[in-house]
């Protein structure tokens, strides 16, 4: 995967494990909606860990209307940026890559709080997260 997006496997390994290895770094569950069907049970893509790393800023260059078009009706202090890393071995079949659309449950607490993925992108440091708190608290 690391040749096809042209990273560096050894610094992409080493920003995976460094999530994975955070004490800051909580356990979470990734959960994918049919794309086909909008009222099936989302697909249970398995566990992972996350590293919220603070409130998402919109770069300096975006103008009024980009950032309008990219919030949309959201409300702008509810996303939040992260680093997301699947538990699995990449060489395991259980292995996933987050996509936006995603959700992530999250226990903070002792809650259950989701999360929408509704961007990432992958680098050499890692697959880096904007992601909406979804305020209805779960159990």
């Amino acid at each position: 995967m690391c040749n096809a997006a042209e990273l560096d496997p050894s610094r992409r390994l080493a920003a995976r494990q460094t999530v994975l290895n955070s004490s800051a770094a909580l356990e979470c569950t990734l959960y994918r909606p049919d794309d086909n069907d909008p009222d099936a049970e989302e697909e249970e893509l398995g566990d992972a860990r996350i590293l919220f790393t603070g409130a998402f800023q919109t770069p300096e260059a975006w103008s009024e209307a980009e950032r309008a078009d990219f919030f949309g009706e959201e409300d702008p202090e509810q996303f939040v940026t992260a680093d997301i890393e699947c538990m699995e071995s990449p060489a395991s079949p259980r292995f996933f890559t987050v996509e936006p659309g995603d959700y992530v449950a999250v226990m903070e607490n002792g809650v259950v709080v989701m999360y929408y993925l509704y961007d990432c992108q992958e680098d050499e440091q890692g697959l880096h997260g904007v992601l909406i708190r979804d305020e209805q608290e779960l159990f």
